[in-house]
């Protein structure tokens, strides 16, 4: 049977907070929509105290601020990216175009084409998330995106200089010093200078993520991503102290990241939570880490790995951390997560920075039914089809004709009836 030693806030209170965040976006969005770059200018001002005639950074600009970044920083900086290009293009190897000849004189196949156009938004504000930039620009790169450009708001007054090097040396190819909802609605409404892309990309917070999810349909999007989620998976193999540290430093993303133990271990889970009271009063972050525990944080206690399996599947996560015994157990039995992390010498950071997987992953109970961002995202598989001779389009088009008179079709059952009467010898 399971028991819950901690729970968090309710579903219906996140609820409430949601469609207050609904209304603002729809607001911001038209004000964009309607009034442009004006409309830009002051929503920039108004929530990030910053202003420019021209939000995009020219060239020397870019330069300048690469020249800000120690050289240490910079070669952190692609040895991230080289990860991550790496296993991009591992991924993008794997996704074939194909063409077969499926009855004689009948050719069908598919392309792999890449959008034309990407938007990649980097959070900025209150943490500069340098990391985010490898994750979206590097991978449209590999993909072959011929446009990518990308947003990211100014931190503390200005661009961030790291976050500007890692966007131009990942290949972006314009760079904008903006923010929230007003760079997500730019990049896909378009405005007097910023023109619209076909594609958003990035995680957010949560006026971010709802503005994507306004605009989906309009312009593609990768995922709808709310904010950070971790469930810690263990057992009596491990330890209170480094299930607390894996706890906290995903819980420190926001206020409202739910962090999540699940275990077999009633014993685990109660020196875990006194461990997270412990390091909070000694983790820089702890203010939001610990509001973040406080009111999203749960411990969860099962009695058999099954039940723990079943139990992660329903809720789903974003990152999921596997400290057992037997790791391979539930890397061969889960089905919903957005990425897994495998043993005690793993962890979420890992992916979140460096290793070269995607950080940005499906959030909301979203990994039910996709993956998070990957090269294939910015793929589109399109089919294309090719009757070569008379005989081939004469056979397909009487069993086309025949079906679309079942449908009652008369304009589709004639296109199938003239070539029936032009090629059938």
């Amino acid at each position: 049977m399971i028991q819950y030693l901690k729970e968090g806030r309710s579903a219906a209170d996140a609820k409430a907070d949601q469609s207050k965040v609904r209304q603002t976006v729809e607001q911001i969005l038209a004000e964009i929509e309607l009034r442009g770059d004006a409309a830009v200018r002051e929503l920039a001002q108004k929530f990030d105290g910053w202003t420019l005639p021209n939000f995009r950074l020219s060239p020397d600009e870019i330069q300048a601020a690469l020249g800000e970044v120690p050289k240490s920083t910079l070669d952190d900086i692609r040895f991230a990216q080289t990860q991550i290009r790496n296993f991009a293009q591992i991924q993008r190897s794997a996704l074939q175009d194909v063409e077969v000849e499926t009855l004689p004189g009948v050719i069908l196949g598919h392309k792999n084409l890449p959008v034309n156009s990407v938007g990649c938004y980097v959070p900025g504000g209150k943490y500069p998330m340098v990391a985010s930039a490898h994750m979206s620009v590097v991978t449209a790169k590999v993909a072959g995106v011929p446009r990518i450009i990308a947003c990211a708001p100014p931190f503390e007054g200005r661009p961030h200089p790291a976050i500007i090097a890692a966007m131009h040396l990942g290949g972006a190819d314009e760079i904008y010093c903006l923010g929230g909802v007003q760079a997500v609605g730019s990049m896909a409404l378009g405005t007097e200078s910023i023109k619209a892309v076909d594609m958003l990309v990035g995680p957010g917070n949560a006026f971010v993520a709802e503005a994507k999810r306004q605009l989906y349909g309009r312009v593609g999007i990768d995922l709808f991503a709310g904010p950070t989620e971790t469930l810690i998976i263990v057992d009596e193999s491990c330890d209170g102290e480094l299930c607390a540290a894996d706890l906290l430093g995903q819980a420190e993303h926001g206020l409202n990241s739910p962090a999540i133990l699940l275990t077999n271990s009633e014993k685990l889970a109660r020196e875990t939570m006194e461990e997270v009271e412990r390091q909070l009063k000694i983790l820089p972050t702890g203010e939001i880490a610990g509001q973040a525990w406080r009111d999203f944080g749960q411990v969860i206690v099962c009695e058999s790995y099954d039940e723990m399996v079943t139990k992660a599947d329903e809720i789903a996560s974003e990152h999921v951390q596997v400290m057992t015994r037997d790791p391979n157990f539930f890397l061969e039995r889960m089905t919903n997560y957005g990425a897994l992390f495998l043993g005690k010498k793993t962890n979420v950071a890992y992916g979140d920075k460096v290793i070269g997987t995607n950080h940005t992953l499906p959030t909301n109970k979203a990994a039910r039914y996709t993956g998070g961002l990957w090269v294939g995202k910015f793929l589109k598989t399109c089919t294309y089809q090719w009757v070569k001779t008379p005989e081939a389009s004469t056979l397909i088009g009487e069993y086309c004709s025949r079906l679309c008179a079942l449908e009652n079709f008369a304009g589709h059952k004639e296109q199938a009836d003239i070539r029936v009467r032009r090629y059938k010898q």
